[in-house]
């Protein structure tokens, strides 16, 4: 035998050996030895360019009588590829086999770690056995690392795409720290586990599912993809449905992954009461972009579980959706796409629980259809819109839904030329609706003895109605007929700083508009509406004119550790002309109008094109605000607004009131403030209010703190309060006052509790939750019935969850108790109550469970249980 020792320490020995080199002769042994001597490698063993073996070790041990060389300490041999670790490798020559022992390590092409006490493997690492199995592979899902693991106390690596696993575990799950030996939160085991790297699949047969080392669930046999996969053909997690009309079901859905760019799914849902509720997506991605739909269709087979029309789907036997979701990159500036929704009927997604992101939200139900071009330059924006809105509440009319197409904006800004320089910005918009119906809403009655009729067993209040329109009691929302407007504003602005360090910002602008009136007056709800409205028909235009200044002079003092305090009074003076034509043109998207600290210094407070503020006016105001080396900022904000000459815009309501017990009708404006305070990152507080400018009584406030208080408390709340005083001329009789409050708990790393709350505190001040009790009353004495006073209780829970759940690397499981509201836009009591468990092991799949407790009978369509 002959040795060459500790040559990689001294010179870094690099072994070049043939994948099936031959028995060398003494002669040829000898040179060899010679060689290594000099840090060369054996002549025998240099193989052919690219199918080498690199060798890298402390010490190498040459025995030519058996054919072997052996590494010890520290040995890494390359194939490829391909690693091998080990405090040993002998490679046998004759054989073509390497056997490995201690602290094996074998790293694959794809990242994957594969450990044992003891392996034997071809020379190309290929095939052989491994003793004391652990493998580990590390991907990424959902934008998150995984690392999975496989064991087994032996192992068969095949053609170095196969690996047979006997008696087997596999698990997502790190190894316990202190105690390696401790089960996993979760591991599948089985009698035999393969996984094939080829097709990326992995097979149990014999398996049962253990959690905590508990058995819970057998299979003996099922195959999934493995964790590097994010597309494979097969099926999917399935989903449990369940509720009163649609009985229990489970839904399987099957993915065909059809070519890399395109898939298919179909999931057929079995229901119990209802029958086969099929499903199918379509997915493709193309070089410039992606599009996708869906289509849900079943034939009811006991349609009487839902309630007949209008208030229900029971008088249909098919139902059913499409929705269709793309977009797609023109060029790098240039964008289009779609985003779209069809229902048979507005009960569908709701009764079979079909998820769908188009929803608004569970207050106002509505989809929102969309198509879309965007265009961005470097200073310039465009973008062109059609919408299509689908209501899917019970108490919502079609009808009085607008369908708008198109709704075309276009913005650029250039430097101003010189000498005037400054900015120019040019604005552009051109919005054209149709709607089938006038949208009125009513305002409230004064008098607690006129009710509706009762719907699906609850009464509703009566608002007075419209359908002959008159000012003081309806308001309208929108025109039936055809609205289209044309606007057009180019503004300019430049600041100056004069040496004292006064900022003074002149400004100006013109604005033009052009609408086109074509009014519909058929139907019972639409005549004479333009004529009562003074809504003109035809054509008319306006145009506005601006000149102004914004003055600032920000006095900043630097105080060491107590911070930069800076105090700026504020002062801004707008001269326009009047606004005309109030009240005498459509009013679509300048109806939602807050004044409050964020629009106290805008050149225009209205929120959308159809109105336009006019009259001279000034904004007063200033702030107040310091930032220390410690980290705390603080923030305050005062001011009015003041209208010195011409028509006020607010003090004349339009067809919807808007201006109006806005805070802006009165030539001096309600005060409005602000108050923010951040004394750190995790700590945020805010608080801004309107105050009444004769007494100043609080009109509207709002509150709200975020904080984290980790790492000192695992704690994270936000909390919410508001109070709008009541606004009766805009269908408000009494003020609006709630709490939302929400907070997530991290009892350990893992381990969460979770909840949030909606408290309305003056749902008892609402006329139309007094209906039963005033019923009673006016039914019991009609004459000389008295209302009696709505109910007292104050705090009304009008939407909560609670849950808690656990979370690691490997599992994640919640569990809720969620109660939301029902049409709450109509303040209805009733609400749903759901229970909601998901539980999710990754890289096998997740559940979900809904469970409706309780009965809803109010807005979901669905009849008393029979």
């Amino acid at each position: 035998m002959r040795r060459v020792a500790d040559i990689a320490k001294a010179a870094g020995l690099l072994a070049l050996l043939t994948a099936a080199a031959p028995l060398a002769t003494a002669t040829e042994a000898a040179a060899q030895k010679a060689q290594a001597a000099r840090g060369a490698p054996p002549r025998g063993l240099q193989g052919k360019p690219g199918d080498k073996l690199l060798v890298e070790a402390d010490e190498l041990i040459y025995d030519n009588d058996r054919g072997t060389v052996t590494a010890r300490g520290n040995a890494e041999l390359h194939y490829g590829p391909r690693t091998l670790q080990a405090d040993s490798v002998r490679y046998d020559r004759n054989a073509s086999r390497v056997f490995a022992e201690g602290n094996v390590r074998l790293t694959d092409r794809d990242g994957a770690v594969v450990t044992g006490d003891r392996m034997e493997l071809t020379d190309d690492f290929k095939n052989g056995f491994i003793d004391s199995l652990r493998v580990q592979q590390t991907v990424e899902q959902r934008g998150e690392v995984v690392r999975t693991r496989f064991s087994a106390p032996r192992a068969e690596r095949i053609a170095g795409e196969q690996t047979s696993f006997e008696y087997g575990t596999y698990t997502a799950c790190e190894p316990c720290k202190d105690n390696p030996e401790k089960p996993p939160l979760w591991q599948v085991r089985a009698a035999k586990i393969i996984h094939n790297n080829e097709t990326h699949t992995v097979y149990f047969e014999d398996s049962r599912l253990e959690l905590a080392g508990i058995p819970v669930a057998y299979l003996p046999y099922f195959e999934a993809p493995d964790p590097t996969v994010k597309r494979k053909t097969g099926f999917l997690t399935p989903r449990f449905l369940t509720s009163t009309a649609i009985g229990t079901g489970v839904a399987t859905p099957f993915f065909m992954n059809l070519a890399p760019n395109y898939d298919l799914t179909v999931t057929p849902a079995f229901l119990s009461r209802q029958g086969v509720l099929g499903q199918a997506e379509f997915r493709h991605r193309l070089e410039t972009g992606a599009y996708s739909a869906r289509v849900s269709g079943i034939f009811q087979t006991t349609p009487s579980a839902f309630l007949p029309g209008p208030l229900g789907a029971g008088d249909r036997d098919f139902r059913g959706s499409v929705e269709s979701k793309g977009r797609f990159y023109i060029n790098d500036r240039w964008t289009t796409g779609w985003d779209v929704v069809g229902v048979t009927d507005k009960w569908f997604l709701d009764n079979y629980r079909i998820r769908n992101q188009a929803l608004v939200s569970d207050y106002f139900r509505e989809a929102v259809s969309t198509a879309y071009l965007t265009g961005q330059g470097d200073r310039s924006w465009f973008e062109a819109r059609g919408y299509y809105f689908k209501v899917l509440s019970s108490f919502d009319w079609q009808k009085e839904q607008p369908v708008v197409a198109p709704v075309i904006d276009y913005e650029k800004r250039i430097n101003g030329p010189d000498p005037v320089g400054g900015e120019l910005r040019f604005e552009g918009n051109i919005t054209s609706l149709t709607r089938e119906a006038t949208d009125f809403q009513g305002l409230p009655r004064s008098n607690a003895f006129l009710f509706s009729p009762s719907v699906n067993g609850i009464n509703y209040p009566l608002y007075d109605t419209c359908s002959t329109f008159t000012r003081s009691t309806c308001l309208i929302r929108g025109l039936a007929g055809t609205n289209t407007r044309a606007s057009a504003q180019v503004s300019w602005r430049r600041s100056f700083i004069d040496p004292l360090g006064q900022v003074i910002t002149p400004f100006a602008y013109l604005r033009t508009d052009a609408f086109f009136v074509n009014p519909s007056l058929s139907g019972f709800q639409n005549a004479l509406v333009p004529t009562i409205a003074k809504i003109g028909e035809g054509s008319s235009g306006r145009v506005m004119p601006a000149v102004g200044v914004d003055y600032r002079y920000p006095f900043v003092g630097d105080f060491g550790r107590l911070g930069v305090h800076t105090l700026e009074p504020i002062a801004q003076v707008i001269a326009r002309p009047s606004e005309t034509r109030i009240g005498r043109l459509p009013n679509e998207d300048a109806q939602s109008l807050v004044f409050d600290d964020t629009s106290l210094f805008e050149w225009d407070k209205f929120s959308g094109y159809d109105r336009v503020e006019g009259g001279l006016r000034a904004n007063l105001g200033g702030q107040y605000s310091v930032v220390t080396p410690a980290g705390w900022y603080a923030n305050v904000l005062f001011g009015e607004s003041v209208q010195i000459a011409g028509v006020n815009s607010f003090r004349r309501g339009d067809i919807a009131n808007v201006g109006l017990e806005s805070g802006l009708e009165n030539r001096r404006s309600d005060f409005v403030g602000r108050f923010q305070l951040s004394p750190n990152q995790h700590i945020s507080l805010i608080t801004r209010a309107r105050f009444d400018q004769a007494d100043f009584g609080v009109n509207r406030f709002e509150s709200g703190i975020t904080a984290r208080f980790s790492p000192f408390l695992p704690l994270s709340v936000s909390a919410f309060y508001s109070y709008y005083q009541a606004q009766p001329l805009l269908g408000f009789n009494n003020r609006r006052e709630g709490i939302t409050a929400s907070a997530t708990y991290h009892i350990t790393p893992n381990w969460f509790l979770t909840g949030s709350a909606l408290l309305d505190l003056t749902h008892y001040l609402d006329a139309r939750d007094s209906y039963n009790d005033a019923l009673r009353t006016y039914l019991a004495n009609p004459i000389g019935a008295v209302p009696l006073p709505p109910s007292s209780n104050r705090f009304y829970l009008s939407g909560m969850s609670l849950g808690g759940g656990y979370q690691d690397e490997c599992t994640t499981v919640s569990l809720n108790y969620i109660i939301s509201p029902i049409a709450t836009a109509l303040g209805v009591r009733e609400r749903n109550q759901t229970v909601l468990l998901r539980v999710e092991l990754k890289t096998l799949g997740e559940a979900d469970l809904r469970q409706n407790v309780g009965t809803p009978i109010s807005a979901d369509g669905i009849a008393a249980v029979r």
